[in-house]
């Protein structure tokens, strides 16, 4: 995965960094046992989800790339 920047991405950091933000505010207030606090961590962590896909379709992703051969695999002419 090195060699391809998976998730390398503007979109991708902020996406998992705003998901990440909602477990812990979802984690903290479990643990406080606030039904209402948890459910808000759950909203944040899918507006992560949101922001990272909107960022994407905004040109801050990953480019797609055409399939390459894999290595191995070349054509052989017939002589």
């Amino acid at each position: 995965m090195a060699g391809t920047s998976h998730g390398h991405t503007p979109a991708a950091w902020t996406g998992v960094i705003i998901a990440f933000i909602g477990f812990c505010v979802s984690g903290a207030f479990m643990v406080m046992a606030n039904p209402l606090g948890f459910w808000a961590g759950m909203v944040i962590i899918a507006v992560g989800g949101v922001v990272g896909m909107a960022m994407r379709a905004a040109g801050l992703g990953q480019a797609k790339r055409s399939p390459q051969p894999k290595t191995g695999q070349l054509a052989h002419s017939e002589s």
